[in-house]
């Protein structure tokens, strides 16, 4: 019956075939080729033709959906919209925005993008600001009768054109 040594590393540095310094070398290397392997086998690389035109399916639109379209279709008749880098910024008033911020009383408050502005003004997000509000959606009101929403529209570059 053949034993075999369970600690074969031991036995060979013991031998002095590999030293501690050649080992560890040897260990990064191993490491290094294996996340060099991974990254290179990671992704779906380069396309392997042309890109595909077709549209995805769509699905219905939620309720809240009507929020948007209301601000963007009083925005656009009115004039009341501008540019922010790529992105279009549609501003309403009124009955659409006041619809538009008590709809999102219950998500704002839920994911802590509520913010009191300190001026008489509270902010609803329809997303938690992270550094600064460019790109965020928002309503806001002066507790009173003056309601007014900002959306925004990525566009991408064909603005700057």
């Amino acid at each position: 019956m053949v034993t075999r040594d369970p600690r074969p590393w031991q036995s060979i540095l013991q031998a002095g075939v590999l030293n501690m310094r050649t080992t560890s070398i040897f260990a990064l290397g191993l490491i290094c080729a294996l996340g060099l392997a991974g990254c290179a086998t990671g992704g779906e690389g380069p396309p392997s033709g042309p890109p595909s035109l077709v549209r995805a399916a769509g699905a219905p639109a939620p309720p809240q959906a009507r929020f948007y379209a209301d601000c963007i279709a009083q925005a656009a008749a009115s004039g009341t919209y501008d540019r922010e880098e790529n992105t279009l910024r549609f501003r309403c008033v009124g009955a659409p925005a006041r619809a538009f911020y008590d709809g999102l009383a219950a998500w704002s408050a839920a994911r802590g993008s509520q913010y009191d502005m300190g001026d008489g003004r509270t902010v609803r997000f329809t997303q938690a600001v992270q550094r600064d509000p460019v790109g965020l959606d928002s309503c806001s009101t002066d507790g009173a009768q003056d309601y007014a929403c900002t959306v925004i529209l990525n566009v991408g570059e064909f603005l700057g054109a």
